[in-house]
């Protein structure tokens, strides 16, 4: 060790020689936040979802629709709420309120059917918002394929209209 160093004390000395041995100093490890995947929520199934849809007001989940407005106003499963894309910024904060005094101990169904599963943008982001917020009661609706083809198509119920 040069005087220099020794002039610093020790823990600069062992910072220094550290340093000049390219050694990394350890880190005290972080806690991992969880990853948060659409692949691994659980799944809900339309004719499942359907048959909910009949029991008592108090026994159904609450629905909400995280996709486009033009698809809510032409068909949307009876009760669902509207919240907007959750792939944009103003969807999310809208989802956000929506959930604000919502308990999290309450059955969630996010829904969106805007294009297949696999390439939708807003089920996932809505999905891990609610993960974030501490829901643990959520699904999702599985449409492999779009809410047209994979739950009016198969004559499940839907009503119209504008947003709620």
């Amino acid at each position: 060790m040069t005087q220099k160093m020794r002039s610093f004390g020790p823990v600069a000395a062992v910072l220094a020689a550290v340093w000049l041995c390219g050694a990394a100093l350890p880190v005290r490890a972080q806690p991992a936040r969880p990853q948060i995947s659409l692949a691994t929520a659980p799944r809900i199934q339309p004719a499942e979802l359907a048959a909910l849809l009949k029991a008592p007001a108090s026994q159904r989940p609450l629905i909400l629709h995280v996709g486009f407005e033009v698809l809510y106003r032409g068909a949307h499963i009876p009760g669902a709420i509207f919240v907007g894309p959750a792939s944009r910024p103003e969807g999310l904060k809208l989802l956000r309120q929506r959930l604000a005094r919502i308990p999290r101990t309450r059955e969630i169904v996010l829904y969106c059917g805007c294009c297949p599963w696999e390439k939708c943008p807003n089920i996932g982001p809505a999905y891990a918002e609610l993960i974030r917020a501490g829901f643990r009661r959520v699904r999702v609706l599985y449409l492999p394929n779009d809410f047209a083809r994979d739950w009016v198509q198969q004559g499940l119920p839907v009503e119209q209209g504008p947003p709620r």
